[in-house]
């Protein structure tokens, strides 16, 4: 099987643990294979914690979850160390954040202190504990999950701290169809969960990494994600527009995209297909689109034949 064809059969398997949502899957693959990092908003119940785990089996990586709480501390993610009395010496033990893939749970129930912790985890595949640096495991993917911001005990995530996600998905309801055959298993007493198999070796998963970064992107290409950029800064609806990090998140985005549909080349499409994830986090509305960065989104993608154009 072709390297494309495993991520292919890797978004398949995924998808018998959670059903209905293929869209996301491969959203959420393309933000791992672009070295990025997933922050997943939605209500409880919605199959975070299993789109999740169900990755890190498929992919062969190792995985821990963090339940984020108001009293969590930085160390309890990070880890520490503990003295040794018999000869006097420090110990550290490592904390979760030392895996592939992390799982943190309602990252906004805990402080702003506890969730700047995993900043520099985040930035920079490391973490400076009492002075010491130690890296952390290849590749190294973080899936955040927060609670809708109106919902008691939430700490918002600061703008500044939402740019550091690669994106944001949404799960959302089941359609019908998939939601009756979740009733079904559970009926059945089977869990998908239990007979996941390993799509994906962890020196493969870095091949695609790497060959994602050798996609072609044609200069009438950059003119147009450029057009969708400096629309963001200029129409009197957004606040903030896209930054200089943003436009460059589109577009490794899209070249895993294209990567991931068999092209070498990045299309406007590739563009389109990423833009909600990307972005939507990233703008700050203004006026009567105050606090909806989606409608922004819609905005774009109701004027990118213009923005084409």
């Amino acid at each position: 099987m072709d390297i494309v064809g495993a991520i292919d059969s890797a978004v398949a398997e995924v998808g018998t643990a959670l059903l209905g949502k293929e869209a996301q899957i491969r959203l959420a693959l393309c933000c791992l294979l672009s070295r990025g990092h997933l922050l997943i908003e939605d209500l409880p119940g919605m199959g975070k914690t299993t789109l999740s785990h169900a990755l890190a089996v498929v992919l062969g990586l190792s995985y821990k979850r963090v339940q984020f709480t108001s009293d969590l501390l930085p160390a309890d993610i990070l880890g520490v160390s503990v003295y040794n009395r018999n000869d006097g010496s420090f110990t550290f033990h490592p904390g979760p954040v030392f895996t592939q893939v992390l799982l943190a749970d309602e990252i906004n129930r805990t402080t702003p202190r506890t969730q700047s912790a995993l900043l520099e985890a985040m930035a920079e595949g490391q973490v400076t504990i009492e002075g010491e640096t130690r890296r952390l495991p290849r590749p190294f993917f973080v899936i955040a999950t927060q609670n809708p911001i109106h919902q008691s005990g939430t700490y918002p995530l600061p703008e500044s701290q939402l740019d550091r996600f690669l994106m944001r998905l949404h799960l959302g309801y089941p359609d019908p169809q998939a939601e009756r055959q979740m009733l079904l298993n559970t009926t059945a007493g089977e869990d998908p969960e239990a007979a996941l198999q390993r799509c994906l070796a962890p020196e493969e998963l870095e091949s695609c990494r790497a060959a994602t970064r050798q996609v072609h992107v044609a200069d009438s290409v950059l003119d147009y994600l450029q057009r969708l950029v400096a629309f963001t800064r200029e129409r009197a609806e957004f606040a903030v527009g896209l930054s200089p990090r943003g436009a460059l998140a589109l577009l490794d985005c899209a070249r895993t995209w294209a990567f991931m549909n068999r092209r070498q080349h990045i299309v406007p499409e590739d563009l389109q297909a990423v833009l909600a994830a990307v972005a939507a986090h990233r703008l700050v509305p203004s006026g009567d689109y105050a606090g909806d960065g989606h409608a922004l989104v819609d905005l774009m993608q109701r004027s990118v034949d213009v923005i084409r154009s």
